[in-house]
């Protein structure tokens, strides 16, 4: 089972989330405040925070950028990741992976039967890595936030946790592009 080796020390990880809406700003993005709250409280970094529109285009150009980014580790948007003609998240974020992690929707749909029952077929939350860098694409809802990052984010995210986690191998993501 899983579990913090507390030999280990804790590695923090430099995050950026974006929120993806037609409506949100600042002000009102209760998603990605929910997700800095929790970067925060478990000991990460805040790299960036934005709010862009549902544009494929534009959300595949901002992931590459920060994928680009060496001060950025790990990339989570949230919003755009349903049914809806507009939500255009998944396949922006799928444009720029280099590999998908299948298994990391697979994952939030069990954890979200839990809460929400059969409700959770409506999502297409995704992760996969590029340059480097992980993104995880998150449904636009503060419910679906906190439970991505409680049961699912924050333990991969903690270099102790065992008996795998994503930190421990991110020098290790981008072995294919350097020189041999």
């Amino acid at each position: 089972m899983s579990r913090i080796d507390d030999t280990k020390e804790f590695i923090p990880v430099r995050i950026a989330v974006l929120t993806v809406s037609d409506t949100r700003s600042l002000t009102d993005d209760r998603s990605g405040d929910v997700l800095v709250d929790r970067i925060a409280a478990a000991g990460h970094a805040l790299a960036d925070r934005k709010i862009i529109t549902d544009e494929r285009a534009e959300i595949a150009e901002q992931l590459r950028a920060w994928c680009a980014d060496p001060q950025i580790d790990v990339v989570i948007s949230t919003g755009g990741t349903g049914l809806t003609g507009r939500d255009v998240t998944v396949e922006a974020h799928r444009d720029v992976y280099e590999k998908e992690i299948d298994a990391f929707g697979t994952v939030f749909t069990i954890v979200s039967m839990n809460k929400i029952g059969t409700s959770a077929v409506q999502s297409r939350a995704t992760g996969g890595v590029a340059g480097g860098t992980y993104l995880f694409a998150l449904p636009g809802s503060p419910g679906a936030c906190k439970d991505a990052w409680d049961e699912i984010l924050v333990k991969q995210l903690d270099f102790r946790h065992r008996p795998c986690n994503f930190v421990e191998i991110m020098p290790r993501l981008d072995e294919h592009l350097r020189r041999k």
